[in-house]
């Protein structure tokens, strides 16, 4: 049971994704060929109140569900390493269509060819965790 506010949280994260359409593979592929801002609008709002959010964080020092504080630590930033996770992440996206949020929305929607979609994320996620020591970071 104290697993089911995730769940609730997951459920109301898919009917904001669906009902704003950014699950949408033509909202998607609008953005891509810059035919459309509403994509862009999406991730533009989701950036400012993430900031917020942060910010908030930082400033009240929250904590988090087993009442840790909620520590944010700065990585090594390098501009190779953004221009290739972000070509990657890009490329994936404009291939299947959605980012990681909207694959498991899709999958809910009924789309079940996104099952092939997820199982090549995961996959690829369990090779970065193989590679990770061996890849520059």
């Amino acid at each position: 049971m104290k697993g089911l506010r995730f769940i609730i949280a997951g459920v109301i994260f898919g009917i904001i994704m669906t009902k704003s359409e950014a699950v949408s593979w033509y909202r998607i592929q609008e953005m891509f060929r810059f035919q459309s801002f509403h994509m862009y609008g999406i991730i533009c709002t989701a950036v400012v109140l993430g900031a917020l959010a942060v910010y908030l964080i930082k400033k009240f020092h929250v904590k988090d569900s087993l009442d840790n504080p909620i520590v944010f630590t700065d990585k090594e930033k390098t501009r190779a390493n953004y221009i290739i996770g972000g070509l990657i992440f890009g490329l994936g996206w404009a291939l299947t269509g959605a980012c990681p949020g909207p694959m498991f929305v899709n999958i809910g929607y009924g789309y079940v060819s996104f099952i092939i979609v997820v199982i090549g994320a995961l996959a690829g996620t369990f090779l970065y965790g193989l590679f990770r020591r061996k890849l520059p970071h």
